[in-house]
């Protein structure tokens, strides 16, 4: 199912204060690969998750790495960076 979305944009929502957005660039059976990546550390700002995500739909990936592996035992949830509503 995740195969689907390699190659797109994404949100992973992560059992930590952390939130990832970039291009999900390949799926294995431990790592999620990101490409262009932002991983933000919520604890460093005063917005919310749903703010902040809200904020990159709008205005753009803020990239801090070129490539990020993702533990899948960290994962909450993913979805397309499309998806997101802010209703």
């Amino acid at each position: 199912m995740l195969d689907t979305f390699v190659g797109q944009k994404v949100v992973m929502d992560l059992r930590s204060t952390y939130v990832c957005l970039g291009t999900l660039a390949s799926v294995g059976e431990q790592f999620l690969e990101l490409k262009n990546a932002d991983i933000h550390d919520l604890r460093d700002t005063q917005t919310s998750r749903e703010n902040y995500i809200a904020a990159s739909v709008a205005t753009g990936i803020k990239r801090n790495r070129k490539r990020a592996l993702i533990n899948r035992d960290d994962l909450v949830a993913i979805s397309l960076l499309t998806d997101f509503v802010d209703d």
